[in-house]
């Protein structure tokens, strides 16, 4: 009698799978990562020719970046996706050389071929690849030398080796410089040599189609994609602005559940709405009483406070991301309040020298720059299209 397990006892197959063993499976790894190698190739050198691939999404993609551009490929062969997978660590981890990786992976399978095909084992040709690893970390140690950062000189010539088989190594020093003040902006000294560089956080990169890339620069600030709540009542441009930062709403409460209020006289409505004015007049007494220029908050602002606000001679901005707000205070030093109550004079920012809002385009732009000590900073590129911004930035 047989079971459901089959006559041996095992797990019952799929229909449409199969199992590969032995030299089949070893050349048919080796085949599936020559194909990706072999996709990517064409991107490496001063000759590099740029791929335009169309995303989950429908978008354009033009980019020679590896990472990039196998990050839009879907496959199944479990070889091919572990040489995915390399590119993306590699683009974590050191954040250049991606397609080099690749290719070099390829390339050592494919040498490796013919080994196997005189009956050598995988581990022992394994072994010898850790062995002429070893062999090449002793002769780079040899070429390495020290370099001085700050010598700009030097700095760029780095920067300049990374991105020259790039599109944007026609544009010349440009791109590395951006890339080197961004760096040195955002850079905290720690002490004891140690040094702090939070790009992820502190560097944002503000893409605007139009303008000349060579309009491109380094904003000692920060740039918004915002406008104050109230055009043509709230100032617009502030010299030497006192910036307040907020990620609680400037609007009266709301339940925290449902919530049904009865009422049995209509006065008590009156008295209702009367209590939600007070509520918000004393809100805003308390951000007023410190005389800042400048509000954000991460949340709400109703149109009540907005009167109270700009009656108080202060510009207001709403619905900020946090990332955004965390930029801001680093670059005026100000400090995020929780409550209106709990303001403090040390809370204000007083470090930037000037709060501008601009059109550009169709949008408005809030600028908040001329920072003292901006260790935050937003990257104003400019371009023709945005698929060249997207790849310049992602060069950048």
């Amino acid at each position: 009698m047989q079971g459901p397990m089959g006559p041996m006892g095992g797990g019952v197959l799929m229909a449409n799978t199969k199992r590969e063993t032995g030299r089949k499976v070893q050349q048919g790894n080796i085949m599936a990562a020559k194909a990706v190698a072999d996709i990517i190739r064409t991107t490496l050198g001063p000759r590099a020719m740029l791929k335009m691939l169309l995303d989950a999404s429908g978008g354009i993609i033009l980019t020679n970046d590896g990472n990039a551009i196998l990050r839009e490929i879907d496959v199944s062969h479990p070889a091919a996706k572990s040489m995915i997978e390399l590119s993306r660590t590699q683009d974590e981890e050191v954040g250049d050389g991606t397609t080099s990786v690749i290719i070099l992976a390829g390339e050592m399978l494919q040498m490796a071929e013919p080994h196997l095909g005189k009956g050598l084992h995988p581990t022992v040709i394994c072994r010898g690849y850790v062995k002429a690893l070893e062999e090449a970390v002793k002769l780079l140690d040899g070429l390495a030398f020290k370099i001085d950062i700050e010598k700009r000189e030097e700095m760029l010539k780095i920067i300049n080796s990374t991105i020259g088989t790039k599109f944007t190594q026609r544009f010349g020093n440009l791109m590395a410089e951006l890339s080197l003040d961004a760096v040195k902006t955002v850079m905290v000294d720690l002490g004891n040599g140690q040094r702090e560089i939070n790009i992820k956080n502190y560097v944002k990169i503000e893409k605007l189609p139009g303008g000349a890339l060579e309009d491109s620069k380094v904003l000692q600030g920060v740039m918004l994609q915002k406008d104050v709540v109230a055009p043509g009542r709230m100032k617009r441009r502030i010299q030497n602005p006192r910036i307040l930062l907020m990620d609680c709403p400037i609007e009266y409460k709301k339940g925290e559940n449902q919530t049904n209020v009865e009422l049995m006289k209509e006065e008590d409505w009156a008295q209702l709405l009367k209590l939600e004015e007070d509520y918000i007049q004393t809100l805003c007494q308390d951000i007023a009483k410190h005389k800042p220029d400048v509000v954000v908050t991460e949340k709400g602002l109703s149109d009540l406070a907005m009167h109270f606000l700009t009656k108080a001679g202060i510009s207001a901005i709403r619905r900020l991301r946090k990332t955004d707000n965390n930029r801001i205070a680093r670059a005026c030093g100000a400090t995020i309040v929780h409550r209106a109550e709990e303001i403090r004079e040390s809370d204000i920012g007083t470090g930037a020298g000037l709060f501008e809002v601009l059109k550009i385009g169709d949008e408005f732009f809030t600028f908040i720059v001329d920072c003292k000590q901006p260790r935050a900073c937003s990257i104003l590129l400019r371009g023709a299209s945005k698929d060249v911004l997207n790849e310049v930035s992602l060069k950048t």
